[in-house]
């Protein structure tokens, strides 16, 4: 049986960019000026100022300041960034067997509902709203 190169960085980046792409322009316009950025993994500095304890359970991160909470006389600090970890979505995709643009894409759009302000249950309720139902 022959194997395949995990996925890169880059390949997560490109799936990351089709997603964006995929969303509502009124959405995407509120979005453009943050960042995507794929790293391997979380830091130490970010899983201790996270209090996660395994570095496996953070898939993504939003850096920035909140939409509900700039304003117009903000002295512009460091661009607002959306992290992806490429080894927390590997492991991820490979215990749940989800499809991986599928995957990349949720947790993209999650920590887009960051951006704009919404909380994890916020963000929770709406992922669940957009699900089909199962029954």
């Amino acid at each position: 049986m022959r194997h395949g190169t995990p996925p890169s960085l880059e390949d997560i980046l490109d799936m990351a960019e089709t997603a964006l792409a995929a969303i509502p322009a009124a959405l995407r316009a509120q979005v453009r000026d943050t960042a995507i950025v794929v790293e391997e993994a979380p830091d130490d500095e970010t899983l201790t100022e996270m209090g996660i304890d395994n570095p496996w359970d953070l898939t993504g991160l939003y850096r920035g300041v909140p939409l509900t909470q700039k304003s117009v006389l903000d002295v512009p600090q460091s661009p607002d960034t959306i992290l992806l970890y490429r080894e927390p979505i590997l492991l991820e995709w490979i215990e749940t067997g989800e499809d991986l643009f599928r995957l990349v894409r949720n947790v993209l759009l999650h920590e887009i509902g960051h951006h704009f302000g919404l909380s994890d249950a916020d963000i929770a309720r709406l992922e669940g709203e957009g699900e089909p139902d199962q029954g």
